[in-house]
């Protein structure tokens, strides 16, 4: 009897421990690392990927994002995902792997500036035998939620995905010149899981946003966009991409005067293209006035147009760079579709349903 009694005991647990796997959220964490990004995907099944890994001042971002890990609970980082081999984006990496084990490494491939070969160099000593260079289309693991590549070393999906079609928004759309190419050879990825589907395109700049979305929607519609360039949306956020992925909640990974605010002399009026447009509230109005949006989280206040920044309990850090607390925004995503989103400096918090 009392065998029977062990292996029923026995049996009950790893019930139990399957009910709270499959009862388990998708967590994303958006780390604030002031203007450069790192955000940490937690997926239902315990699964990690860390997407980008801020800049190497002082290991502050490594700090900050071994400390989201933690409370993440998690003891090593499955995936790390690189973008580019800019400093805002990779400079963490080699004191954040001192902190905790990273299993994989996947990147874009040792395509570069010359500018950012140093970079390159370290993030290969980092990686060493465990990395793995990402072609677009291809899948990066992470039980329970499809990681798609759609961009990677210049290279975009070659068919749509997600719903997309045809985009009747390039017809007019405006071009502008492509930035520079490590901007270009940007990693990006559609995260899905059941309804709820998060677009992270980094740092890639407007002429190839709209290879994605031009004169094909490749990508579909999206709940939650990470905007690109940090919010600096003079160079990015082409309105042919806004248009075809239809964003449901923006977040900005932007700094206190990085990113969202930045002033360009040479941008144009939202409303009014043939007029010039230098206001620090130009990124901040192009995404505010977008048909759908229903709110938009800033990991900073952009002091440098402070009126021009969405509700202030949707912000997570107010300060400037020497006093900022590092707060992060947290998206806890249910399998019906449903999300909240935690702002990690006060514990505000607002619930949603993926559309």
């Amino acid at each position: 009897m009392s065998r029977v009694l062990l292996l029923l005991g026995v049996f009950l647990l790893a019930l139990v421990g399957i009910v709270n796997a499959q009862s388990r959220n998708l967590d994303i964490y958006w780390i604030d690392v002031e203007g450069g990004a790192a955000t940490l995907i937690v997926a239902p099944s315990g699964e990690s990927l860390l997407y980008d890994a801020g800049y190497a001042v002082d290991d502050r971002d490594a700090k900050r994002i071994y400390a989201a890990a933690q409370q993440a609970g998690l003891k090593k980082i499955d995936s790390f995902v690189l973008s580019h081999y800019h400093g805002d984006h990779v400079g963490g990496l080699p004191a954040l792997a001192k902190m905790i084990p990273i299993d994989r490494f996947f990147d874009h491939g040792d395509a570069v500036d010359d500018v950012d070969r140093e970079r390159l160099d370290i993030y290969k000593n980092v990686a060493g035998s465990k990395r793995t260079i990402l072609k677009a289309g291809d899948v990066i693991p992470l039980k329970g939620v499809q990681a798609q590549v759609v961009a990677s070393n210049a290279e975009f999906l070659t068919k749509p995905i997600n719903g997309g079609g045809p985009n009747p928004i390039c017809a007019t759309a405006e071009q502008k010149a492509q930035a520079a190419p490590e901007n270009a050879r940007m990693v990006g990825a559609l995260f899905t899981y059941g309804k709820f589907r998060f677009l992270d395109l980094a740092d890639l700049d407007w002429a190839n946003e709209m290879a994605l979305t031009c004169p094909v929607n490749k990508l579909g519609t999206v709940t939650i966009w990470q905007a690109d360039r940090h919010g600096s949306l003079h160079g990015a956020g082409a309105p042919a991409l806004l248009g075809a992925i239809k964003p449901q909640v923006i977040v900005v990974n932007n700094g206190p005067r990085k990113g969202l605010g930045q002033v360009d002399k040479n941008a144009r009026s939202i409303t009014n293209p043939g007029v010039l447009n230098t206001s620090p509230s130009y990124s901040y109005e192009k995404i505010a006035k977008l048909p759908g949006v229903e709110d938009i989280w800033q990991g900073h206040l952009a002091l440098a147009d402070t009126e021009h920044n969405t509700s202030r309990n949707l912000i997570a850090n107010f300060e400037e760079t020497a006093e900022c607390k590092g707060n992060w925004i947290k998206a806890s995503v249910a399998p019906d579709g449903k999300f909240t989103i935690t702002n990690g400096r006060t514990g505000f918090s607002k619930t949603y349903t993926a559309r």
